[in-house]
């Protein structure tokens, strides 16, 4: 019993003394003062530190990869599907052999007025494949058109290498 009480007694004590800590430098709580608030002095230009100031070094984007992508050998299907906002054009194809992949209509600045010229593109891929069936190397792609986009347009063409399909506005 007696024990306990000089035990009790002497963590009393400690706790009490540590008031007398509490403000000095063995407190790690203390080694920081109080935060103040400080007033900067904004220059008229906002500049942000974490964009570089030199022009040629671009972070958000990214270099444009170079094309390889090339003209498709036959285009077996043209469709143009009117829609409330415009048109939808659906292309089928036949590559010269599998693997083709990253089709698309790509559109053709050089066409002339009134005609909107795509190039049914895609990738090959770098190592050989078989040519195998006809079903299995078809390619499909879409291109999408607004009505302002539709609006000068009579004639639709998608090139190929070795044909082209068009149609017509009625």
């Amino acid at each position: 019993m007696q024990k306990s009480i000089a035990v009790l007694l002497t963590g009393a004590m400690l706790l009490s003394s540590c008031g007398a800590i509490r403000d000095s430098k063995v407190n790690p709580r203390n080694w920081f003062g109080r935060s103040d608030e400080v007033r900067l002095e904004v220059e008229a230009e906002t500049v942000n530190p974490l964009i570089p100031i030199d022009e040629k070094v671009d972070l958000v984007r990214k270099a444009e990869a170079e094309e390889t992508r090339v003209l498709l050998d036959t285009v077996t299907e043209l469709r143009v599907e009117r829609t409330s906002t415009g048109a939808i054009i659906y292309a089928t194809g036949l590559p010269s052999r599998q693997g083709a992949f990253d089709v698309a209509l790509r559109p053709n600045e050089e066409a002339e007025d009134g005609v909107l010229e795509l190039e049914f593109v895609v990738n090959y891929p770098e190592f050989a494949t078989q040519r195998g069936s006809e079903f299995s190397r078809t390619v499909r792609a879409a291109h999408s058109l607004s009505n302002g986009d539709l609006r000068d347009v009579r004639l639709i063409r998608v090139l190929a290498t070795e044909n082209a399909r068009e149609t017509r506005r009625r």
